[in-house]
């Protein structure tokens, strides 16, 4: 797409495979090796302030993809790219990119993991799924930003987040606010159902008739990505409550994240 000429590591995908690569690396190996011989860190404070902070972000994209489509024209069928220059189509490739950029600012879920030597937190499910992220968005937002078909599990994603990053902030206050993380069981329930509308609306690409999406590649991932993520949560559904085993403070992406 032409229009993200110059924009921040958008002129191929090698910055953002380094990222992650170096990301990956830190939090299975390097991280954990410094942290070994060391205390974990007390960090309550800056992870209150992070997760607020991620709150706020996602409150903010929300209603950036609310503004730029889907509060003002998006069918939640056949909504194809808009490639124009109009404030709107501007809107929604600005609004891609931040959300883009903003799976970058996530990966300090799990360096908090680390530097806490909360090893057992760093599980596949978990870094592999901050991996393919902004991996995935890089191609995205490279060439087609926008779109119904291709924004909604992120609008769907950042209305998740608000709940989830608020949970984790008040959590991250201390034991004396705990009382009021009573809904903390319904955690997963919000993600299986996210998934499940992921799944279920990118589906529509498959029956709809004469569906011109420019990129039909991504349609596939999306679903493929939800419907993933869909069966490995049903997955950990299943052993943490049917099955009755001990259950985590709080499941995220299939793991506990113990503030």
């Amino acid at each position: 797409d032409p229009r993200l000429e110059g924009w921040p590591l958008m002129s191929s995908p090698f910055p953002t495979t380094f990222i992650i690569g170096t990301y990956i690396y830190f939090v299975t190996s390097l991280g954990p090796k410094l942290m070994e011989n060391k205390k974990p860190f007390e960090l309550r404070q800056i992870m209150a302030f992070y997760n607020f902070g991620v709150v706020a972000l996602s409150l903010y994209m929300t209603y950036e993809f609310l503004m730029s489509g889907w509060a003002t024209g998006y069918s939640f069928r056949c909504d194809i790219v808009d490639y124009s220059r109009s404030p709107t189509a501007l809107r929604m490739v600005r609004t891609c990119w931040l959300y883009y950029f903003s799976k970058f600012i996530e990966l300090l879920d799990t360096i908090f993991f680390v530097l806490r030597k909360k090893n057992n937190q760093v599980t596949f499910l978990h870094v592999f799924h901050h991996s393919i992220m902004p991996w995935t968005w890089w191609f995205g937002v490279k060439f087609a930003p926008g779109s119904g078909l291709g924004t909604f599990h992120a609008l769907l994603n950042c209305i998740v987040h608000v709940v989830m990053y608020t949970y984790y902030g008040i959590c991250a206050l201390g034991p004396a606010y705990h009382k009021y993380l009573w809904w903390k069981k319904y955690m997963t329930t919000i993600q299986l159902v996210q998934f499940l509308i992921i799944t279920c609306h990118i589906g529509q690409i498959y029956i709809m008739d004469d569906c011109p999406y420019q990129y039909p590649i991504f349609m596939f991932i999306i679903w493929l990505y939800g419907s993933m993520f869909l069966v490995l949560f049903l997955h950990f559904w299943y052993h943490a409550y049917t099955k009755g085993q001990r259950l985590p403070k709080v499941a995220r992406n299939g793991i506990s994240k113990d503030q």
